[in-house]
């Protein structure tokens, strides 16, 4: 098997990881930051409002607060990291449809005065707990040609959008916008021109009816460009093609609008993936039977789908051998530390090319982990603390995280 290499990796990354003598996740900020500004180069004048679930970093955040950029916060939690970060609270949108009435009144007296929305009952909500904010309606997408279509749990149909930005009106809210999400790690341009088609139903549909919104939400999706599918193919993204459907669905969706529009987009992933990398080690390398009976090598790592690779499922993350330049190499299933067996690469899928002369404690270096490491391995997803806990006694414990 060839060897795997450290293409694409920048010289700050790549000089920090072999300087590190511990395991750790290591950020190219001046990366995330130059990846910020060819975003804006591709699409100019739109908002970036960064998705923080992607990387709650606060040095990250600062960074992107200098250059402009905003945060999509998903509960107050979210709202309060980005505000001491340095983002004005007007570059903060509350960007979540799920939201109990008490987030929203937290959010509302921290200052945040947009909303996102997808039902009457969080207009109602919104009404009574957010008086008089800004509000956009999430429109849904099927999600195909994503690698996550998030195609359930948020959005609503284009003729409900309408119903529910006419009863935002009514409610003495102002309909400002209309969103989208095309899924995350989008890799088709077709998927936001079907946006842009369902988008520009309800805009010309709220012209007719006389509500003007001022802008549209174009959603995250952006994929970043290391990854690798389960099979270990890189997967490629058309970065290309993607922007010039967005920008030729802008100037359509400007042409419906019949004026002014604004355009935001949620990028987290795109950002922060590919400027990010682990710094682990090798636990063990073995050669086990399989029940087939086949033997099969299996490399384990200090860090897998618990401690910071939990999107494993569904990626294969390039590996790096700083100490094996050189083979030979032999096919493994690449897995985690923990004690659970979904901790590891499908062992049907694609085998990893790894050193033959592997030895416990050897460094290994995971590309392209940025998005979402560091939020899948600290407690408190999203800004949402974890529960404390109690006994039946009436004792209560410190928390999860206590």
């Amino acid at each position: 098997m060839s060897a795997p290499t450290a293409a694409g990796l920048s010289a700050p990354l790549a000089a920090a990881l072999a300087a590190a003598t511990e395991d750790r996740l290591v950020y190219d900020l001046a990366g995330i930051e130059e990846r910020h500004d060819a975003l804006l180069r591709e699409l100019p004048g739109v908002r970036v409002r960064f998705a923080m679930k992607a990387c709650p970093v606060d040095e990250v955040l600062a960074a992107l607060a200098r250059r402009g950029a905003g945060a999509d916060a998903a509960g107050p939690g979210e709202v309060e990291q980005a505000l001491r970060a340095g983002m004005p609270v007007g570059r903060v949108h509350y960007g979540n449809t799920v939201k109990s009435d008490r987030n929203i009144a937290e959010a509302y007296r921290l200052g945040v005065r947009t909303f996102a929305t997808d039902s009457l009952q969080d207009v109602a909500a919104l009404a009574e707990h957010a008086p008089g904010a800004r509000v956009f309606c999430r429109v849904a997408t099927g999600g195909a040609g994503a690698v996550w279509g998030l195609s359930n749990k948020f959005g609503c149909p284009p003729r409900d959008a309408v119903r529910v930005l006419e009863a935002a009106r009514d409610a003495g809210l102002v309909p400002a916008g209309l969103s989208v999400h095309v899924g995350s790690q989008q890799m088709t341009g077709e998927a936001w021109h079907g946006a842009v088609e369902d988008l520009g139903e309800v805009l010309g549909t709220l012209g007719r009816r006389g509500i003007r919104v001022d802008h549209v939400n174009l959603g995250g999706g952006l994929p970043a460009l290391g990854y690798r599918d389960r099979r270990g193919t890189p997967l490629d993204p058309p970065l290309d093609k993607i922007f010039a459907v967005i920008r030729e669905g802008m100037d359509e969706l400007r042409r419906i609008h019949g004026g002014p529009l604004d355009f935001v987009v949620e990028p987290g992933r795109h950002l922060v993936a590919d400027h990010g990398a682990i710094r682990a080690h090798v636990a063990r390398l073995t050669e086990r039977r399989a029940a087939d009976g086949e033997r099969q090598h299996w490399l384990y790592l200090s860090c897998g789908k618990f401690n910071g690779l939990y999107e494993m499922d569904a990626l294969q993350y390039r590996l790096v051998f700083p100490g094996h330049p050189d083979g030979p190499y032999v096919p493994a299933v690449v897995a985690g530390p923990t004690c659970d067996s979904d901790d590891a690469y499908s062992h049907q899928e694609g085998l990893v090319p790894v050193p033959r002369a592997l030895a416990s404690g050897d460094p290994v270096w995971v590309l392209s982990c940025g998005a979402y490491a560091t939020s899948y391995t600290t407690l408190g997803f999203n800004g949402f603390a974890p529960l404390p806990y109690a006994w039946a006694g009436g004792q209560e414990g410190t928390g999860a995280d206590g």
